[in-house]
């Protein structure tokens, strides 16, 4: 049967009030209930993952037409974990919300929750987000409406989209360059495939043909029909492998390479590629012909399944063996997937408290521990409950004390372009000029543009302690849309070539940044944000406490600063130009 409900958590946020008073719901969100039939379940009692999909993916594509005001194709699904299964008799509550719309995308968010109608309790399921294109109209491409988020949870959700988007349009080329690194290390290991069963016996081949009952209403053949019959073929695939029946926990991100119709008749195949102690990996791959033409690729899923004990636990699971060349590249492919799904799984899904303040840093987590630096800042700058604490000379001090932690904002305006506060801040090695608390500042890893490993040496809390050093990693990010801000990031990580000495205080930064907006061509409002750690906190205690005002001369020396340098950066900016 299906797992024990957890303890009851908020699902949704209450409708907000308008100003008149009139209560109201985000106007793209989209509500399906149902309840779970035999029909929908497998021979365990379970809802079929794949009739999930299918719901999913129904209500996210009303949510994404009823904004578009016209036909939506679904373009790709993020990494979907099930936490829980689901029960015949138990109700699905699916909750479906367009987080932000680009020029003819959109994201939509995706929550799934169980309710039990016996005991009234409600918990989550899983909770996913879609990329859905608006189809091209008569009159050509569409342009889609702006969303105006109006509350804090979604504005924290319309700011964060923008760094998944980032993810997703470069998450394909970073996934090739991983598996290639990761299978050149694992190429020449010596595998013993003794008493393990042969992937040859996991392989499954399906045809569907296309009916009219499968297509939407566009014709074309339903996405989450799709994915159901991709879940179908890799849940037969990993059947045969444990000669039990698997839990499907997680799909990897994947995108719909081309669109299929009516009369296609869609191949689907699946086979294990790598069995872990506890989990096991399948491939699908889905493709479409007509008549005599060859065949189109739509879609290539990696699907990860468990087998579960009476208790619920995870089974240990049989080796497999890999068929020669292509096998063998699937199975060390699967092995380098497995640490990618780790590291978005630890980096990326877990609390900001349930993590070490410093994440040991490679090249193969950069782009997850980048996003979550991002995205960190993002969700502190969000929040709306910041208190005054003091003020003098229009420099600002705000602070933010919730579950036992302490942040705090200090607001400023410049008469200098945002671009070049952005150009001018984002040097770390700069802000010794204007921060007597940068007293050394050193590139460690110049990774990209858009990301700086530095270490940085403060001065010491006491006056007898030892001085501080910080290893920060610096993620920066310009404007989605002209109605984004510039960011800064920064966050402490783990480096092997740097590790804490005697001579130094090694102190770690959770989550801290600038924020930079743009309020006109030549006046720019910023914002420097700090989730106050044990190593920061006694640098603006007395500014908390009102015993001191230093957080003003730090910030005024900031405006001078950029006052300063604003015309020799452009010098700068104009001799590079030159030399190019």
């Amino acid at each position: 049967m299906a797992n024990e409900p957890r303890d009851n958590v908020p699902l949704e946020e209450p409708m907000f009030i308008l100003e008149n008073g009139e209560m109201c719901r985000n106007p793209t969100e989209v509500k399906m209930s149902q309840i779970v039939l035999p029909c929908h379940a497998n021979y365990c009692g379970e809802l079929s993952a794949g009739q999930l999909l299918k719901w999913m993916d129904s209500t996210a594509c009303l949510s994404a037409e009823r904004h578009a005001g016209c036909s939506c194709i679904t373009a790709s699904v993020d990494d979907i974990h099930f936490i829980t299964t689901i029960g015949v008799g138990q109700v699905v509550n699916i909750t479906a919300k367009v987080n932000r719309a680009f020029t003819s995308s959109m994201e939509v968010g995706i929550l799934v929750s169980c309710e039990d109608l016996f005991s009234n309790r409600q918990w989550k399921v899983c909770h996913a987000f879609a990329t859905f294109v608006a189809r091209r109209t008569e009159a050509g491409k569409v342009q889609l409406k702006q969303v105006i988020p109006r509350t804090q949870a979604e504005q924290m959700e319309y700011s964060l989209a923008a760094e998944r988007r980032r993810m997703r349009l470069i998450h394909a080329e970073i996934i090739n360059d991983l598996l290639s690194s990761c299978s050149s290390q694992t190429g020449d290991e010596r595998l013993d495939y003794q008493d393990a069963v042969p992937a040859e016996r996991t392989r499954v081949e399906s045809v569907e043909l296309v009916l009219p009952p499968h297509a939407n209403h566009q014709v074309s053949t339903f996405g989450g029909q799709i994915m159901a019959w991709m879940e179908n073929v890799a849940t037969i695939s990993a059947s045969r492998l444990c000669n039990a029946h698997p839990t499907l926990r997680s799909i990897d991100m994947f995108h719909f390479r081309g669109p299929s119709h009516i009369g296609d008749r869609l191949v689907l195949k699946a086979i294990v590629n790598n069995a872990f102690k506890k989990s096991m990996e399948v491939g699908v791959c889905a493709e479409a012909y007509q008549g005599g033409e060859p065949l189109r690729h739509i879609n290539t899923a990696f699907m990860t399944f468990e087998v579960l004990d009476n208790d619920r636990k995870p089974c240990t699971l049989p080796r497999i063996r890999p068929e020669p060349v292509d096998g063998k590249r699937r199975f060390q492919e699967a092995i380098a997937r497995k640490k990618i799904r780790l590291d978005r799984k630890y980096i990326i899904s877990c609390k900001q408290s349930e993590v070490p303040l410093s994440v040991p840093w490679d090249p193969s987590n950069q782009m997850y521990l980048s996003y979550n630096n991002v995205s960190a800042l993002k969700m502190l700058a969000a929040r709306n409950n910041w208190v005054l604490t003091s003020e003098k000379n229009k420099v600002s001090l705000y602070t933010l004390e919730e579950n036992q932690t302490l942040c705090f904002k200090v607001e400023t305006h410049v008469a200098v372009a945002a671009e070049q506060v952005f150009l001018l801040l984002s040097d770390l090695r700069r802000r010794k000029a204007w921060d007597h608390h940068y007293q050394e500042c050193e590139v460690i890893t110049d990774s990209d543009e858009d990301d700086t490993i530095y270490r940085v040496v403060t001065p010491s809390v006491t006056k007898r302690g030892k001085v501080q050093d910080f290893i920060l990693l610096a993620s920066r990010r310009r404007p989605c849309d002209s109605g984004d801000p510039y960011l800064i990031a920064l966050r402490s990580v783990t480096l092997p070539s740097y590790p804490p000495t005697e001579d130094y205080n090694r102190g770690e930064v959770l989550c801290a940044g600038f924020s930079i907006w743009e309020e006109e061509n030549t006046f720019t409002k910023i914002s420097y944000y700090n989730q106050a750690t044990p190593g920061v906190l006694p640098y603006i205690s007395t500014d908390i406490a009102g015993l001191s005002s230093s957080f003003y001369c730090t910030f005024a020396s900031c405006s001078a600063f950029l006052q300063e340098n604003k015309e020799s950066l452009g010098a700068e900016r104009s001799e590079q130009k030159d030399d190019c």
